[in-house]
């Protein structure tokens, strides 16, 4: 039986959007809000079934608490930790998850796992409460979150795995995956495709085993003679990812990311490199000789934010603008090392790799 709402509930909910309506003409949003209630005013005259409207309305609940869990922490990187719920604690993977996010969280970064047991607690309990998140599935027979993150209000309950696993790569700045089972490897396939395609920004992803460990070793031999060797994916994008069982390499991995490098977004088909220093005019002629290769037409060039950017809180860096040919993803991340070596490593930036 449908239980329609009653007439006090409509004349709040027109209230309320009266007044969103009222303070649009103020909000830097007006556009992106506006695309949101057209999309649902015209879906509502499509013809479709009760369950798609429960889907969405869930699927929006789920967001609207993510949203509101990582809003306050926006200025911090963070690195999303995958692995096997199944290794227990005291053995070696446990240990080096567990490490590597002490390693992390003490250089400033915080910590996002699957809140659940195995390497998703030691990440937790690395980490610490007041540096992790926590990306829960709501099952039938209830995933209960690890105690090393248990009712923090950095704990988000989610409906869908759809929705937790956007947020895990909208809200990671690194990826680091420990072994595991088939979960964990549709992770480490995605997260590549994404950043293999251009769907993700450039993030840093390390592969991290116990110390001796061939986990990854062996699952880099599979990409090498069935992928590589047969043409299915190019040289350069081995390069999109690191491999090691080396504590001290798999944290150095992520902070010397973002050294010089900040991000990056596209405008009117430029990519736009933004950097926390400006480089030499020498810096810029090394860029163009090595990496003109992936440039459709024109130079690698300096520039200052571009008037598309002018409300981007990045605003005041730095940038460096190109026109990539969006398809040699490997090559452009071997360019942000090469940039990121460019840089003054007494500079105080340099020394906050986690500042957002």
């Amino acid at each position: 039986m449908v239980a329609y709402p009653s007439p006090g509930a409509i004349a709040a909910l027109r209230a309320e959007i009266n007044h969103l309506l009222d303070q649009l003409p103020g909000s830097p949003n007006s556009d992106v809000i506006l695309n949101a209630l057209a999309t649902l005013i015209n879906l509502s005259d499509a013809e479709i079934d009760r369950l798609d409207w429960k889907i969405l309305t869930a699927s929006l609940q789920d967001m609207d608490r993510a949203f509101r869990a990582f809003y306050p922490y926006r200025h911090v990187r963070k690195i999303a930790i995958f692995g096997s719920a199944r290794i227990a604690s005291g053995t070696p993977e446990y240990r080096m998850a567990k490490e590597f996010a002490q390693c992390v969280t003490a250089q400033g970064f915080m910590v996002i796992t699957g809140a659940g047991p195995g390497i998703m607690q030691a990440g937790n309990e690395g980490a610490g409460l007041e540096n992790s998140f926590g990306l829960n599935i709501q099952l039938p027979f209830e995933q209960g979150s690890n105690p090393f993150i248990a009712g923090d209000p950095k704990l988000v309950s989610f409906k869908y795995f759809f929705t937790r696993k956007l947020f895990f790569l909208k809200e990671s700045d690194a990826l680091a995956l420990f072994p595991g089972g088939f979960g964990t490897l549709d992770e480490a396939f995605e997260c590549i495709t994404l950043t293999q395609t251009g769907k993700s920004v450039p993030v840093p992803l390390v592969l991290v085993d116990k110390p001796g460990g061939h986990y990854w070793q062996e699952w880099a031999e599979y990409i090498e003679k069935n992928l590589l060797a047969n043409g299915l994916i190019s040289p350069e994008d081995t390069s999109l990812y690191t491999i090691t069982d080396r504590l001290d390499v798999a944290c150095n991995a992520i902070a010397s990311f973002y050294q010089v490098y900040h991000s990056s977004r596209y405008v009117d088909q430029q990519l736009v490199l933004r950097l926390k220093a400006e480089l030499t005019d020498d810096n810029l002629a090394e860029l163009n000789e090595r990496f003109s290769d992936i440039l459709v037409k024109g130079k690698i060039e300096k520039s200052a934010a571009l008037p598309k950017e002018a409300h981007d809180e990045t605003y005041m860096l730095p940038r460096l603008v190109l026109h990539f040919n969006q398809r040699d993803l490997g090559r452009l991340y071997q360019m942000i090392r090469v940039i990121n070596r460019m840089g003054d490593p007494t500079a105080e930036d340099f020394q906050h790799p986690e500042r957002k």
